[in-house]
């Protein structure tokens, strides 16, 4: 039996985490007999309260057809008080030892915690008992964020030079899980085991290309589907397509931080996400559009189109971001 804590509050490197994690557990196991994932909609009871009893099930229920099971239990920080958290640690304690838990300490989505309560003690030691604690957000300054954007790179098994690796740190900034996004792009563009200039860092990771970055924002903004596919084909000649699709997520993500804090207004955009005039009053505006709802449907999309890029579907890369975009912009129509 696996024990794994993941605990983070940047979306993009946590999501990354769990995928790794849980492809490390399930070897050549079948995914579809093997993996169990839970998050805060299976725990929602139907007086709207939080019940973690169908993750102490999922712990103690046998395989299948397969030796063992992963259980993926998300949006744990929504039990982030001691008489809450008791289940979980019961569930650490006395699981099927066929059962590998991957438990992810993250805040709550619908509705947004506005912060990510502290692990309690009581759960840190059974897990550490038996298992590992890893805390997956990167370093907010220093030499240690540096280092940690030197470690992704590293990890990702593209070659980069010196002034390529340079120009990702000045590239990412303090947004550093950004550097995700850009090595999935670059492995899409380059393939796996490339060599990495900073030229491609500027090509693949800048705003290159003919048609000026918001024209698509701009078009999906407007609810106008004909005029964002226009402006798509146009970005397709000279942009790869996870580029693309790296711009919407961040777009859509800083959407989501605003939500989770309330954001409506161009003074409080600034303050949480540093950006100032026209561009700030353009979020606060998406935001107010799509409201909650539409912001998580983006983001779902989002999440759909780059597992599609990624080899789950057999459409061309072209098509999955054109089903995108008219989607996106279909959302923001009907608000």
């Amino acid at each position: 039996m696996t024990v794994v804590l993941l605990v983070g509050d940047d979306p993009v490197v946590l999501g990354e985490r769990i995928g790794a994690t849980v492809e490390e557990l399930l070897g050549d196991a079948d995914r579809s007999l093997a993996l169990e994932e839970l998050d805060e909609s299976d725990y929602r009871t139907e007086g709207g309260d939080w019940d973690p009893g169908p993750l102490l099930v999922a712990a103690r229920t046998p395989p299948f057809l397969t030796e063992r099971r992963v259980v993926v239990a998300r949006h744990l920080g929504r039990f982030g008080r001691k008489d809450a958290v008791a289940p979980l640690v019961e569930a650490v304690t006395d699981p099927l030892e066929t059962t590998d838990l991957v438990l992810v300490w993250e805040r709550g989505a619908e509705p947004r915690q506005d912060r990510l309560p502290a692990v309690p003690r009581t759960l840190a030691a059974a897990v550490e008992a038996g298992g590992r604690i890893e805390r997956v957000d990167p370093p907010t300054r220093g030499r240690d964020a540096e280092s940690w954007i030197r470690d992704q790179l590293t990890a990702s098994g593209l070659r980069f030079d010196a002034a390529a690796t340079r120009a990702v740190v000045e590239l990412v900034g303090e947004e550093r899980g950004r550097v995700v996004g850009l090595v999935r792009t670059l492995v899409g563009a380059l393939g796996e085991g490339a060599a990495v200039s900073a030229d491609d860092v500027a090509t693949y990771g800048g705003e290159a290309g003919s048609v000026a970055p918001w024209e698509l924002d701009d078009a999906i903004d407007r609810g106008d589907v004909a005029g964002a596919l226009a402006v798509l084909t146009r970005q397709l000649s000279s942009r790869h397509p996870f580029q693309i699709l790296a711009a919407l997520a961040g777009r859509y993500g800083r959407l989501l931080r605003l939500d989770g804090a309330d954001a409506r207004d161009e003074r409080e955009v600034a303050e949480i996400l540093g950006v100032k005039g026209f561009p700030a009053r353009k979020l606060a505006a998406a935001a107010r559009t799509l409201g909650h709802d539409g912001i998580m449907r983006a983001v779902r999309l989002c999440a759909r189109a780059d597992l599609d890029l990624r080899g789950e579907s057999a459409a061309p890369p072209e098509q999955v971001l054109e089903v995108l975009v008219a989607r996106l912009a279909a959302l923001a129509r009907r608000r």
